[in-house]
């Protein structure tokens, strides 16, 4: 097989029978235990586009509090797919990468919500209380922790894998998605080699420049939503 960057590599996978998305704007690519697995790519018009306003949603974050989008109005929102369990998402908390993304983003003013949409048995799935220990213990910044086991936040979005991050503007406009770097790799060591889109698109918005690179490649593990 070709190295992960290209395809995959099942060797570099660090888990069994996990599932690592390869998103792409035609389609996904799914590598798991038993190799490459093409997938259709869902419906156009009901995934979220680039320069449109962003999905609406209300969900209630670890602390109970309900918050929306429609109540963010003239905030920058960042959104990011999470789940703690998953090794993609391990790399960027172990290093302290998604830690500085935050306390970037709020420095800049901009509203981070970190979103679970794991239901309850599947990977991933915590209760607030576990949410609010997870921020505490990995010394992480988000705004709030949004919970959403039944999936449908997650759906609105397309949310594919996690990590999966969106930017919305504050006039509520989608101005990205995708990965929150270039490189889909578990090892550490690949971070100071891979191009910060997520990090580049904040600063971007920051500065009301426009992305340079709007829509790329989410990858990680993929989001495990309800079937009920």
């Amino acid at each position: 097989m070709t190295d992960i960057r290209s395809k995959a590599k099942l060797a570099d996978l660090p888990f069994d029978r996990r599932t690592l998305m390869l998103g792409t704007t035609a389609g996904l690519t799914a590598v798991a235990a038993g190799g490459l697995t093409a997938l259709a790519p869902s419906s156009a018009s009901a995934a979220p586009q680039i320069n449109k306003p962003a999905p609406d949603f209300t969900a209630v974050d670890s602390n109970g509090k309900t918050q929306s989008l429609a109540d963010l109005r003239g905030k920058v929102v960042a959104l990011e797919w999470t789940n703690h369990d998953c090794p993609y998402v391990r790399k960027h908390y172990n290093t302290g990468n998604m830690q500085a993304l935050q306390r970037q983003a709020a420095d800049a003013g901009i509203v981070w919500l970190s979103v679970i949409s794991s239901p309850p048995g599947e990977q991933g799935n915590v209760t607030p209380e576990k949410a609010n220990e997870l921020t505490q213990t990995r010394k992480a910044a988000p705004t709030a922790v949004l919970l959403d086991p039944k999936g449908q936040m997650g759906r609105a979005y397309d949310a594919r894998t996690t990590p999966h991050m969106f930017l919305i503007n504050a006039e509520g406009t989608l101005v990205y998605m995708g990965g929150i770097d270039s490189i889909p790799s578990t090892r550490a060591d690949d971070l100071e080699k891979a191009t910060p889109y997520f990090r580049d698109a904040m600063a971007a918005v920051a500065k009301g420049e426009p992305v340079k690179n709007a829509v790329t490649r989410p990858y990680g593990c993929s989001v495990k939503y309800t079937t009920s």
